[in-house]
């Protein structure tokens, strides 16, 4: 059986705030009565002022004690970004291989990438004892430097050039990997990431990148 033949391109998009226009650890932080805290601590870290990791395990202490059914309530609500399912569709439908690569949580995010037919999803995970969130997060951290080596093995993975790969993000955590992409895009984004991206885009859709999507048709 002869291998398969590499897909056409390869396209990463961030989650929060970018997929979403949300920021999914705050729709849980409301459940916990702590959300404006946590979108303090979150602003700092998009800005590039403070390490991602460190806040994200600061922000996740808020939470626990937390029900864990309210991660069920929180995917009811969440709100993609105009374009982003259309953009995501059309990049697939044209042979690109898409993903979403998040400093949220898998189990809020797959139930969505999966009805939007994405190909991969890389996220962290809630730690979670007795059907409450422990706040801890469960394994690796989906940092900066995690999102760029996904980006990275992808590509490998799929056989595709690093030229023919498009990331796209809003915070600071997406530096690493708007530098790493082919076409690195900083969308709707913090200044600390769009002073490193190939291309700035206001929005207000995501389908406003159809165009950076070499070799893909541009409807």
């Amino acid at each position: 059986m002869s291998a398969a033949a590499p897909a056409r391109g390869l396209l990463v998009s961030d989650v929060d705030s970018t997929f979403l226009t949300q920021e999914v650890i705050e729709l849980v932080a409301e459940h916990a009565g702590v959300r404006d805290r946590v979108e303090e601590i979150t602003t700092a870290a998009m800005r590039g002022e403070l390490d991602f990791a460190g806040s994200l395990r600061a922000r996740v202490a808020l939470l626990a004690g937390l029900d864990a059914s309210v991660l069920a309530a929180v995917r009811e609500v969440l709100v993609p970004t105009d374009g982003a399912i259309e953009l995501m569709r059309r990049a697939h439908d044209a042979g690109w291989v898409t993903a979403l690569v998040s400093g949220g949580f898998h189990e809020v995010i797959d139930p969505l990438a999966a009805e939007v037919g994405i190909d991969h999803v890389v996220a962290n995970r809630f730690a979670v004892q007795d059907g409450k969130l422990t706040g801890e997060v469960s394994g690796p951290i989906i940092d900066g430097e995690a999102k760029r080596a996904t980006l990275e093995e992808l590509a490998e993975r799929h056989g595709v050039d690093r030229a023919r790969t498009v990331a796209v993000g809003d915070g600071a955590n997406d530096a690493a990997m708007v530098r790493a992409a082919g076409t690195g895009v900083a969308f709707r984004a913090k200044p600390a990431l769009r002073e490193v991206a190939d291309v700035v885009l206001d929005g207000p859709s995501m389908l406003d990148l159809w165009p950076y999507l070499e070799g893909a048709p541009v409807a």
